[in-house]
């Protein structure tokens, strides 16, 4: 129950933060451009609480902690907004009649927000704890394991699981532990050349859930706090390699190199929410701003209803000199928000299966 109660309390606090500093980035961009912000939502749904600022804004705290959302005045357009609507913009403060540049701006600086807090995250653990470098190079061969049936050594470097090309020692446990018993192939560094072992990964049981194992262990060197100039430029670097990591993993799976049920979702997030909380205040630290890199990609990503979505409309009529048909944008935003309800739906199934519920489910019926 403590455990469950940690969990809850991480997750909404941890997800909340990110999304206030996601949509701050839209506010203070509205702001900024002299649109009129009517709404700032942290979660949707029913508001738990509410007030107004001097500026006329509603702050809301939300029953449904999956997101938010800011409210620009006047943010339908002309062609969409009823009279009522109409009658009460506010000449001149109205997101829609903003030249389209001011209107990109407010779109994108939400997740820019995101990157810049990932950087001054990771800017705040450097210079505090330093940077704790996990080498790619195995440190130890378990004794029995899959990896010495294989003819793994210390000091080798894993470059490929399968088609799978490897990133780091990280890539390697976590690919290695969404292939329970898979007979696959190591690609191998050792030295100066190249090899290739076929190994068969060892299925370990974790709360009804089945994880792949190899047997392989690597070193970790804690780090050292540096300076705050230094560490901001660890900082940017850090975020721009967990970007690229993040973006090549996604093409992976897009590309079927990597396998959809690495995909996780809500449950997912806050099962890591809860696990981090326990490890300390660095963790959670370092895990916020990996979740923020990705609340940050995500949103760029060209998908009508995502930040990227609008983006590219606004591209369009910045090349066009008008703005896209409304029939394409409805068309376009309705395929976006099945897409989204797909990709939210498979990642909830990947995140029950992963906890053990389909297993107990089968054995409670059979």
């Amino acid at each position: 129950m403590h455990d469950l109660l940690r969990t809850i309390l991480a997750y909404v606090l941890i997800l909340g933060i990110l999304v206030f500093i996601h949509e701050l980035g839209h506010y203070l961009a509205a702001r900024w451009r002299g649109v009129k912000v009517e709404t700032f939502s942290i979660g949707f749904g029913p508001a738990i609480h509410r007030w107004h600022d001097k500026s006329g804004t509603e702050w809301r705290i939300s029953a449904i902690p999956l997101g938010g959302f800011v409210k620009p005045h006047g943010f339908e357009g002309p062609e969409d907004a009823t009279e009522e609507q109409k009658a009460a913009w506010i000449p001149g403060r109205t997101f829609h009649d903003k030249p389209v540049g001011s209107r990109a701006l407010v779109i994108v600086m939400g997740p820019v927000f995101n990157f810049i807090f990932a950087i001054l995250a990771f800017t705040v653990l450097f210079a505090v704890v330093g940077k704790p470098e996990i080498h790619g190079d195995i440190s130890q061969v378990t004794a029995g394991s899959p990896a010495e049936h294989a003819g793994v050594k210390p000091g080798d470097v894993i470059t490929s699981i399968g088609n799978t090309h490897i990133l780091g020692a990280e890539d390697v446990m976590s690919t290695v532990a969404a292939h329970p018993g898979q007979h696959t192939t190591l690609g191998i560094h050792r030295g100066a050349e190249d090899l290739t072992l076929p190994v068969t990964l060892d299925t370990l049981k974790n709360n009804g859930h089945e994880m792949g194992s190899l047997g392989v262990a690597f070193a970790i060197s804690r780090g050292r706090p540096v300076s705050l100039p230094s560490a901001f430029i660890m900082g940017m670097q850090e975020t721009w390699d967990k970007s690229v990591m993040t973006l090549e993993g996604v093409w992976q799976i897009i590309s079927g190199q990597r396998s959809a049920k690495e995909l996780g979702g809500t449950i997912r997030i806050a099962q890591l929410s809860g696990q981090v909380a326990s490890y300390g205040l660095a963790s959670i630290i370092s895990f916020m701003a990996l979740l923020s890199i990705n609340l940050g990609l995500i949103n760029l990503f060209p998908i009508p209803v995502l930040d990227g979505g609008r983006l590219v409309f606004y591209v369009c009529e910045a090349i066009r000199g008008r703005p896209v048909s409304r029939r394409v944008q409805e068309v376009s935003m309705q395929v976006g928000m099945a897409l989204i309800g797909a990709l939210f739906l498979f990642s909830t199934v990947n995140d029950l299966t992963n906890i053990g519920l389909f297993h107990w489910l089968f054995h409670a019926v059979s």
